[in-house]
């Protein structure tokens, strides 16, 4: 679908200009219409400002800002633990991923190596996340569309995923989970943890299977999502697009693929495990339904990774001992032992236990939205000289302009929904 816009007739379009408005809205030849902050489908953190010919948009210009919280400053004064705090507080659609890039990123630098067993229970969390992620944006995607009932389909599989993270970590929400070489406690029980995956599985597949029958041949869902938002491949690589966005349109790039880590590379146990297997999916006609498809069917990939590994969670410390002072000791040592009382002293009051290293990297996973990766400077104190992260959401939120010309008012609604745009991330 293509339309043909009029020229601008060379002048520069200020929204903001009186003398515009007055001069182009009144006559009606365009007229400026404010898409959010108070829109339901802009969340109360986007604004668009619309510049209309009738009812089709002839230019966008997205103003971000609205939830800007100095997350990457915010680091200078936290120490690598004390961050992960900050971080899940990003793309709160699934912190615990949020903690995990943290974290993978601050051993790539420190040059750490996690235990078997803590990168399974990793892994498995990590895939749980994603899909906390997809069930927040298929689902609220269709509500924006007007359908409610695929919405709390989602929304009952996403809390028995907060079953489980409340498990593992003791809250729901933001679990701060990970810790530089391991995790903040092993799990209470396996076999336990084991059953509640099960569970949160079989509730993920039951909502996943009932929101294709409900929405994937649904006459209005369809004609409101296909031809709606199109990149090309080109175009996707020009901008830098990654995750469901980018393999909507046909890249094929996945990081845990193309930079595999934790269980998604081979030898993840140290005695020549295989990496789990997976599919890529991938789509080619880079629509607003292309990229939902591409998100209920990395939900399903994503189940699939987690049930390889609930059968073979290695035993062992989820802590590691390559480096044991850069690692909280055991509860047992910190009260029956004075070695285990000093490092916890060095580590949690004091921060002289930290080795940092003077360096500088950048790590990267495959977060729910694309690639999310840091890039951290070290100084060689507990707390890292600067922070930047490298926010998906951000640079796939930066084609809005873009994927909104040309189309009706109304489509706006629905490309926001596909690019699932979390406003903390996009900020920071």
């Amino acid at each position: 679908m293509s339309f043909t816009l009029k020229p601008y007739e060379g002048f520069d379009v200020d929204v903001d200009n009186t003398d515009y408005l007055r001069k182009h809205v009144d006559t009606g030849e365009r007229w400026v219409l404010n898409f959010g902050p108070q829109h339901p489908a802009t969340h109360t953190t986007l604004r668009l400002v619309l510049e209309l010919d009738g009812e089709r948009v002839v230019r966008c210009t997205p103003h971000i800002g609205y939830l800007h919280s100095g997350f990457e400053k915010l680091a200078e004064h936290l120490d690598y633990n004390q961050y992960v705090t900050i971080v899940s507080r990003m793309d709160y659609g699934s912190p615990i991923c949020n903690d995990m890039a943290w974290h993978h990123a601050v051993e790539s630098l420190f040059d750490i190596e996690i235990t078997p067993r803590c990168k399974a229970l990793r892994t498995i969390m990590f895939e749980m996340g994603r899909c906390l992620n997809h069930l927040l944006c298929v689902g609220a995607a269709v509500l924006d569309l007007g359908g409610f009932s695929p919405f709390i389909w989602c929304f009952n599989a996403r809390e028995s995923i907060y079953d489980v993270c409340d498990y593992v970590s003791g809250q729901r929400f933001h679990p701060d989970w990970t810790r530089v070489g391991g995790l903040m406690q092993d799990l209470p029980d396996t076999e336990k943890f084991i059953a509640l995956c099960k569970r949160s599985l079989a509730e993920i597949r039951k909502a996943t299977d009932e929101l294709c029958i409900m929405v994937e041949r649904n006459r209005i869902f369809m004609d409101r999502t296909q031809g709606i938002g199109v990149i090309s491949k080109q175009d996707a690589i020009a901008w830098s697009l990654s995750g469901p966005m980018a393999r909507a349109s046909g890249i094929k790039r996945d990081v845990r693929k193309d930079f595999p880590y934790l269980c998604y590379a081979d030898n993840w146990d140290n005695q020549g495990a295989e990496a789990v297997k997976f599919q890529v999916p991938v789509a080619t006609e880079g629509d607003a339904y292309s990229r939902f498809l591409v998100r209920v069917q990395e939900m399903y990939q994503s189940i699939k990774i987690v049930e390889q590994l609930l059968g073979r969670i290695p035993g062992g410390p989820v802590d590691t001992y390559s480096d044991a002072k850069m690692v909280k000791p055991p509860k047992n040592e910190v009260y029956g032992s004075i070695e285990g009382l000093i490092q916890h002293f060095e580590l949690i009051m004091s921060n002289r236990g930290w080795k940092a290293p003077v360096a500088e990297g950048y790590a990267c996973v495959e977060s729910p939205n694309g690639e999310l990766g840091y890039y951290i400077v070290a100084d060689g104190t507990a707390r890292p000289w600067r922070v930047k992260v490298r926010p998906p959401i951000f640079i796939n939120y930066s084609t809005m302009a873009k994927l909104t010309e040309g189309h009706m008012v109304s489509d706006v609604v629905v490309v926001i929904g596909s690019i699932n745009v979390i406003a903390a991330e996009l900020d920071r």
